[in-house]
């Protein structure tokens, strides 16, 4: 499985306590971001989101205006041998 950069950074957020969200407005609209524990929330394009999603690495509840996207057991796995190896 190939990840890029920002989906490997994404990973590694959730990894150490961050939520990853998607904001939707009344038109539909989505609006991806990583809230990470101590700074403001960071954009992430859906492509990213739909990438982690068709890997089975995070699952989300589904919810709106504002649904939130955890790890999976494998998405977890995969964030700790990141974690391992490389320098981010």
């Amino acid at each position: 499985m190939r990840l890029s950069q920002e989906a490997r950074r994404v990973l590694l957020s959730l990894n150490a306590g961050a939520l990853l969200k998607s904001h939707r407005s009344l038109d539909g609209a989505k609006d991806f971001q990583v809230h990470p524990l101590d700074s403001a929330p960071v954009h992430v394009r859906q492509a990213i989101v739909d990438a982690l999603l068709r890997h089975g690495l995070v699952t989300s509840n589904q919810k709106f205006p504002a649904a939130t996207y955890l790890l999976t057991d494998r998405g977890r796995e995969v964030a700790i041998a990141l974690a391992d190896h490389t320098d981010l």
